[in-house]
This record gives C-alpha cells, sequence and structure tokens, in this order.
C-alpha cells in the first residue's frame, strides 16, 4: 500500500472544466491533509491482542487495503475502558455494540460511522421444558440468567421485554449476570430462565448437543439495533466521512473478511449501512428505567 496517499483518488474526476478540476483538487488535499498516519482499532466485547488478531486479523488486513492507511490494534478490558481511551486518542476506531455505543457516545462523543446489520439479532427468553413456566409474567419471583452487564441482547432488551409483561427489573426478579454458563445453569436449576441473544442460543445448544424442545423459547423480542463502527472525535470530519463511504463501498469485501473467524459466525448474512444514533434511543430509555440514566449522561 502506499501509505498517506490513501485512495481518496476516488474523490476526483476528471473534468475540462478548470473551476471544476480546482474545486476537486482542493477536496483531495483537505481529506488527505486530514487523515492520520494510522488508525488504532479495537473491539469492545474482545481481550487481549491474541484473541484480536485471531478474530479480527483478516478484518484489518482488509481494512487497511480499503483505507490504505496502517491500522494498529489497540485492545481494551471492556467498553468502559474504551471511553476513556478514545477521548485520550489512544484509539480511535472502534467496533461496539448497541448499548456499548450509547456508553461511548455519551461519555466520549464517539461518532457513529457504519452499522453493521445482523439479519437474526434479537433477544429470546427460555426455558426447561418441564417448568410449567409458558409466558413472561410467571417469571415474577424467579431468577433469571442474562449474560453480562449493558449487555443488549443479554440484558438490555430481555429486561424491556420481561418490562413489556409488566415485571419491575428492580423487584420482581433477580437477574443473574453468568457470561457464557446460563445454559449450564438453566440445566441444573439454579435459575427459572435464560436470557440471551438468538445466535448465542442456538450456538450454546448447539455446541453442547441440546436441542430448543428441551428449553423452548418462551419469548422473543424484535430486531436489535446494529452493532457499529464508531470513530474518536478527535478525528477530522472530512476524514471519517470518507472513511464511511469507502466502508460502505467494500463492504462484501470487509464483512467476507470478518467471517474468517469462525467466532464472528453471528454476523453472516450482515450487511453495512450509514449508522443513525436515533435508532439507538430504546437502549437509552432501558438503560433509564432500570436505574441507570446517569450511566449515559
Amino acid at each position: 500500500m502506499k501509505r498517506r496517499n490513501f485512495i481518496w483518488h476516488s474523490l476526483l474526476f476528471v473534468s475540462g472544466c478548470t473551476v471544476a478540476s480546482n474545486s476537486s483538487n482542493s477536496t483531495f488535499n483537505k481529506v488527505l491533509d486530514s487523515a492520520p498516519k494510522q488508525l488504532k482499532f479495537a473491539v469492545t466485547d474482545i481481550k487481549g491482542l491474541q484473541a484480536l488478531q485471531r478474530d479480527y486479523g483478516a478484518f484489518r488486513t482488509a481494512l487497511e487495503d480499503v483505507l490504505d492507511i496502517k491500522i494498529d490494534f489497540i485492545p481494551v478490558e471492556n467498553f468502559v475502558a474504551a471511553a476513556p481511551a478514545l477521548q485520550l486518542g489512544q484509539i480511535n476506531l472502534v467496533l461496539a455494540g448497541p448499548s456499548e455505543y450509547v456508553i461511548l457516545n455519551a461519555r466520549a462523543k464517539a461518532v457513529p460511522v457504519v452499522a453493521l446489520e445482523r439479519p437474526k439479532y434479537y433477544s429470546v427468553v427460555a426455558v426447561r421444558a418441564n417448568s410449567g413456566i409458558k409466558s413472561l409474567s410467571q417469571l415474577k419471583g424467579k431468577k433469571i440468567a442474562m449474560r453480562s452487564k449493558a449487555a443488549t441482547g443479554g440484558h438490555l432488551y430481555p429486561t424491556k421485554l420481561l418490562m413489556d409483561a409488566g415485571l419491575d427489573p428492580k423487584s420482581d426478579y433477580q437477574s443473574l449476570f453468568l457470561e457464557d454458563k446460563g445454559l449450564e445453569a438453566l440445566r441444573k436449576g439454579d435459575v427459572d430462565a435464560w436470557a440471551v441473544s438468538i445466535s448465542r442460543y442456538e450456538k450454546t445448544l448447539r455446541n453442547a448437543g441440546l436441542s430448543t424442545t428441551e428449553f423452548p423459547v418462551i419469548a422473543t423480542g424484535s430486531n436489535l439495533p446494529s452493532d457499529v463502527f464508531v470513530a474518536s472525535s478527535l478525528l477530522a470530519p472530512a476524514f471519517i466521512q470518507q472513511m464511511q463511504q469507502l466502508m460502505l463501498k467494500h463492504q462484501d469485501k470487509l464483512i467476507q473478511a470478518i467471517l474468517a473467524s469462525p467466532e464472528n459466525e453471528k454476523f453472516k448474512g450482515s450487511k453495512m449501512l450509514a449508522a443513525t444514533d436515533a435508532d439507538y434511543n430504546m437502549i437509552r430509555e432501558v438503560y433509564k428505567a432500570i436505574g441507570q440514566g446517569d450511566f449515559i449522561n
């Protein structure tokens, strides 16, 4: 790659008009001058450099080729740690989940760039087949396994489903945040229900050799907001805009690279769209409902 040339030649066009040519050259130079020497990339739910390289190494190579700029992996401990890192310029491009984006936007003024829309991204609540539980209202006074605090598909949206069923998240049931051990807890009877994203539900059952008949779904949510690539507000707006355009133009190549890792199967069939902040207002509403409004202010 020809570093710093940064393939913004797409901004130029052949024209016999001298004024138009000068305008195009001016636009090209403006974007070129605003481009950083490198991008520092993090994924909020991936811990450690080795895991980043395993799951996003092919994507990094593809994105470097698309943008014609060097990209370094910068691991973060969690989405909370990503906020100050964005503010300080320690990272400047992040792939975040919906709930994580809301926090990064509130605390670090993260700029939404490209949304990675999944075809199957919604929450489900499952129970044991012999539990006698058929509806969410029957979970009052029960224990529910969830993935982790602020996880969109494994906490926030299941909470909304339970609220819509008339349950108060502060008093009517107990949430246990068990990461990948929710199914195991449900099998043992340590919890009465398991709230999780549909992709994780299917994958976990498949890996355990279990069927949906044994652990049926009693509630299904609507499609969730997309995962989103966000940029540091320290980057020049002209650079962010052109990065968005190039990622959208070459999305087939980039998504194929993401899917090179088996760990990213949840993105199979995904597409990239221009990210819109208003699409994440539902997440903000749930944060307020569970008494965490200050967390996103």
